[in-house]
This record gives structure tokens, C-alpha cells and sequence, in this order.
């Protein structure tokens, strides 16, 4: 791909976002119903390639219960209000009722409550119980200090998740964690990011992850690219990656690395989009936080709003639309591409031809620089 000079001394590649490209149908339909959309990682195998990204907004016991009685896998951020307070339900409500000025600096002090080990272990006994695959999340910097009493609560997929997550984290004050062996020491699966390029993604596939998750900087909820200036073009982000499993699987001698969508997805045209240039699954965070039933009741935050020293977020009002069943299968009564995700998946894979999700990446892809809103 050529390189654009931005000036005489800096070039950089064109990327490309989900708005900038479009699906082609081919000469062949399908039904429907007759299009599966089954996602297998590890030795789970989910009805619907949808996570429920590990936000406070997003999911607690009972919506990870829930999603996973529909099909999907609910994942429960492990350092966020479950965890630090019994009563977590009280401190979701009062960061719901903040105004905008003060919301930020209050979920600072919230937040700062201590992670309690045996709330985790109750959180994910809770899941467990009843029946349905147990997903919690960490940060890089926290890892260390709890991956075993998640473990041994008995969690059966990991996710190691960060603004970006690196297999060669280089501290002069703190020892880093080393990717490759802890996966290697873990009895279960971990699912690691986020990534956004071709090289750090093979890295990450190289420490035996199970899983990556594409993108940073991209979520309704996010400031990254304001604060930091960090920012993925998703479609380029994931052709990129879905390049480096490519590769890794002939390099590896046939070992395959799922592919996860992090961030852009706010309708089910990004989901669509994020499969056809090779996403695996997808993690939804804002898309789930406009369920009547989401925890954030209307409002969507992630870890980056609360930061101690330099927030990269905010709580912002998504609004509700629907109870979560009806936001993933339907019936949808509005235009825009946010009710009836999986039904719109299954409805663009069945117009251009495909069975599956597999066979769905291989689906034409044109660019269409014009915003379709």
C-alpha cells in the first residue's frame, strides 16, 4: 500500500473506518434462516459472535446471565463496582444521577474503593451458578495481583484488556507482566488487547493468546483520541490483524487465533462490516448499554472515564431503546441499524450469499468514502 506525504518529512498510510467501505452482493441469495452465525473459541462454542464488552455500564451478573442464556458470552470487568462494593447497585445509580461536571471526578473517588477478592469470587460463584460460560476482565496492570483468585473461582475464558495491551511492555519501575508465560501457566483460554496493527496483533498471537481484541480509541465512550491522539480506523485495524492471524497460522503449523472486534460498533451495519474483513466475533459495548435492562440505565462508561490521574472518557448519555433480548434479535420497529443486530447480520450475509461467518469474510469489499448517515 502506498504511503501519503503529509509533509516533506512524514508520510503515513491511508486507513480506512467502517463508513468508508461498503459489502458488494454476489450472484447468489440465501434464506435467512438458513445462515448460521455460530462462533467457536476454544471449547466453547456461542450461538451468536457478540461479548458484552467488561464495563459497569454494560454488564453485570445478571445481564453476563442473560446474554449467555441468549447465546452470547458476557464479560465482567473485574475491577470495576461488583467488585469493590457489595452493594454495587447503589453506587451505578449514583453515577447515573451526577451531572455532567461532577460525574467525572465522583467516579474518580468511586472507583478508588479497593478490589475485594472475595467479591470476585462471589461475582463469577454467581455466573457459575447458573450455567452459562464465565467471562471476567482484568487490565495488564492488575493481572498479577488477581488472575489467581479469578482462576480459581472457577472463570472459563480470560480477557486481559487495556487501552492497548503489548507483548514487550517496558517499565524502568515495575516488573511487566510476561505475556507469554502466564498464558502458557493458565489452564484456561485468554482473549488479550486491545491491537491495532499487524505487528503488535502477531506478537500477541506468538504469547499463545486464544483470542485478540482489535482497536482502542474508538468507543462512544472514549477520549483516547482527544487526550492521546491514539486512534485505529477499524476496517484497516482489522484487516491488518486478520492479516497477522493469517500468517501465524501457517507459522504456527495450523494454530488459529480469533479475531474480536473492540470499538466503532455502534449499529449493526459496523458489526456486518467488522466480520466481512475478518473479525471473528464482536465486542459491543455502547450497541448493549442502550438495553432497558443494561446496568448503566441509559448512561455508558468504561475504565478509561475514571482514571486517578488522566481520564480518557466520559459518562455519556446513550439513552434506552429496548430490553437486550429485542436489541440482539429483534423485532426492530426503527430504521437506524441499532435494534436487531443479529437479524440484520443474518439478513446481509443471506442477501450476498453466505452460510456462515467463515465463508462471510470472504465477502467483496469496496471503498465508499461517504458517510451514510
Amino acid at each position: 500500500m502506498s504511503d501519503i506525504e503529509i509533509g516533506r518529512a512524514k508520510r503515513a498510510r491511508r486507513a480506512y473506518a467502517f463508513d468508508d467501505i461498503a459489502i458488494v452482493p454476489s450472484r447468489r441469495t440465501r434464506d435467512p434462516q438458513d445462515v448460521s452465525v455460530t462462533w467457536t473459541i476454544d471449547a466453547f462454542t456461542f450461538d451468536i459472535p457478540v461479548l458484552a464488552a467488561p464495563m459497569d455500564s454494560v454488564v453485570s451478573p445478571a445481564t453476563a446471565i442473560a446474554l449467555g442464556r441468549m447465546g452470547g458470552l458476557g464479560v465482567l470487568d473485574l475491577e470495576g463496582l461488583w467488585t469493590r462494593y457489595d452493594d454495587a447497585e447503589a453506587a451505578l445509580a449514583e453515577i447515573r444521577s451526577l451531572p455532567a461536571d461532577r460525574a467525572t471526578k465522583r467516579m474518580q473517588e468511586l472507583y478508588s474503593e479497593p478490589i475485594k477478592p472475595e467479591l470476585i469470587k462471589g461475582r463469577i460463584a454467581e455466573i457459575r451458578a447458573a450455567g452459562v460460560p464465565v467471562a471476567g476482565a482484568l487490565s495488564p496492570q492488575r493481572t498479577q495481583e488477581h488472575y489467581k483468585t479469578v482462576v480459581d473461582a472457577g472463570v472459563d475464558l480470560f480477557v486481559i484488556r487495556g487501552t492497548t495491551v503489548s507483548a514487550e511492555h517496558v517499565s524502568k519501575t515495575t516488573e511487566p507482566l510476561n505475556l507469554k508465560r502466564f498464558i502458557y501457566e493458565l489452564d484456561v483460554p485468554v482473549i488479550v488487547g486491545g491491537a491495532a496493527t499487524y505487528t503488535a496483533a502477531l506478537h500477541l498471537m506468538r504469547t499463545g493468546a486464544a483470542g485478540v481484541l482489535v482497536g482502542f480509541g474508538g468507543g462512544a465512550a472514549s477520549t483516547t483520541r482527544a487526550s492521546l491522539g491514539i486512534h485505529a480506523p477499524m476496517a484497516t485495524a482489522l484487516a491488518d490483524v486478520a492479516g497477522a492471524r493469517r500468517d501465524y497460522l501457517d507459522e504456527s503449523g495450523g494454530r488459529y487465533v480469533h479475531v474480536i472486534a473492540d470499538g466503532g460498533l455502534g449499529t449493526s451495519g459496523d458489526i456486518v462490516k467488522a466480520i466481512s474483513v475478518g473479525a471473528d466475533a464482536v465486542m459491543l459495548g455502547s450497541a448493549l448499554a442502550r438495553a432497558t435492562d443494561a446496568p448503566g440505565g441509559g448512561y455508558h462508561w468504561g475504565p478509561e472515564a475514571h482514571h486517578a490521574e488522566l481520564p480518557r472518557g466520559n459518562r455519556v448519555e446513550v439513552g434506552t431503546l429496548a430490553p437486550l433480548q429485542q436489541i440482539l434479535h429483534g423485532p426492530s420497529s426503527a430504521p437506524d441499524g441499532r435494534v436487531n443486530l443479529i437479524g440484520a447480520l443474518r439478513r446481509s450475509m443471506a442477501t450476498t450469499g453466505y452460510s456462515d461467518l467463515k465463508e462471510f469474510q470472504r465477502v467483496e469489499v469496496v471503498i465508499a468514502p461517504y458517510l451514510p448517515h
